[in-house]
């Protein structure tokens, strides 16, 4: 299964100008990115829903989408699985039915295929009811079981479990990993989510106000963002501007400080990045990579203790550790933290691949 997508949108106020591929069988991507990115709508432009302005969208040598030859399929010739936010079930039909609608084949072989993913979804037992009659986790399941049984080459997953609640989110999302391991296609995934991106996606393209930054191994992308949208979207709390001095070092002076960074410094680094809980307090006369500052507030967390410490160079840092930890220190006013040099990350701009 391959994928090539090269589209653009010109919506007025808002422009997509999305290009990226998916070139390995049975992955997943993910398109990560803030809301109104333009996530959903680069889904609705490969399923046919939205149709750009310009551009190309090749599926296993398949022409969805060519601007320039005026090749447009419908939704229905693209062999694209598509799972809506709010799964779009048909009211007037069973589940058994909706489910049917997907299949290929006469009544017999859709029937058989429906109670198979019907089965494999775990709602086998619902077969006469509604929509109006599942919770929201059953509707979930049945609109998957929906777009499995159509044996699509691509399925396109947008934000599925942003209407469940913590437990039963976990639970779909267990059910829905193991699915697509055995899934023989590709899929992309549109979510804001970092942590379900890092369990269910084996690479992450970032999109930011609808452009997009190359795909990349989706471990790889969270240990060394190299873009400032990269690591927000990623979880870094803590990013100054900086530039680069003759010596390789980067001048931070959000925080007042210059810090050495093991990592490489791309042409165009403008900013640096620290996850909050990589930083150390500094024991003793300790020198290196340090930030002092005023500890200015003080967060009980759930399982840690989240620390804002206001720096020399006026901006604060935030600082997390374990609880115990930060108990043992007895409350100090002032705070000097170390940062390892591996864990200094140099970051771009960004911007459009």
């Amino acid at each position: 299964m391959s994928l090539s997508v090269d589209v653009h949108k010109d919506l007025g106020s808002f422009k997509l100008d999305v290009s990226f591929e998916l070139p390995h069988a049975d992955e997943t991507l993910a398109l990560l990115g803030p809301s109104g990115c333009g996530k959903s709508l680069t889904l609705g432009c490969i399923a046919g829903t939205v149709r750009p302005d310009a551009g190309r969208i090749v599926l296993d040598g398949t022409v969805l989408f060519d601007s320039e030859k005026g090749v447009s399929l419908p939704p229905q010739k693209r062999n694209v699985g598509y799972l809506f936010q709010q799964y779009a079930l048909f009211p007037n039909m069973t589940v058994l039915q909706n489910v049917m609608v997907g299949a290929k084949g006469d009544r017999a072989e859709r029937e058989r295929t429906a109670r198979s993913w019907i089965d494999r979804m775990q709602v086998t037992g619902l077969e006469g009811r509604s929509p109006a009659q599942l919770s929201g986790g059953q509707q979930q399941r049945v609109a998957l079981a929906r777009m499995f049984a159509s044996e699509p080459a691509l399925v396109l997953l947008d934000e599925p479990f942003s209407a469940l609640d913590g437990h039963l989110r976990w639970t779909l999302e267990m059910g829905l990993s193991d699915t697509l391991k055995s899934f023989r296609g590709g899929a992309l995934y549109v979510s804001h989510n970092r942590d379900e991106v890092y369990r269910l996606c084996d690479s992450v393209c970032v999109v930011t106000d609808g452009a997009n930054e190359p795909p990349e191994a989706t471990r790889r992308f969270f240990e060394y963002p190299r873009t400032v949208p990269a690591a927000t979207i990623s979880g870094c709390k803590n990013i100054s501007a900086a530039t680069v001095t003759a010596d390789g070092q980067l001048e931070c002076p959000d925080w007042g400080v210059r810090l050495r960074t093991s990592l490489p410094i791309a042409d165009g680094t403008c900013a640096a990045g620290i996850r909050a809980h990589y930083f150390t307090v500094a024991g003793p006369g300790e020198e290196g990579n340090v930030i002092c500052g005023r500890v200015e507030r003080v967060i009980d967390n759930t399982f840690s203790m989240i620390v804002m410490v206001r720096t020399l160079g006026g901006a604060a840092v935030r600082y997390e550790c374990d609880k115990e930890l930060w108990r043992a220190l007895d409350d100090p006013k002032e705070v000097t933290l170390v940062i390892d040099p591996r864990f200094v990350m140099p970051l771009t701009a960004g911007g459009r691949s």
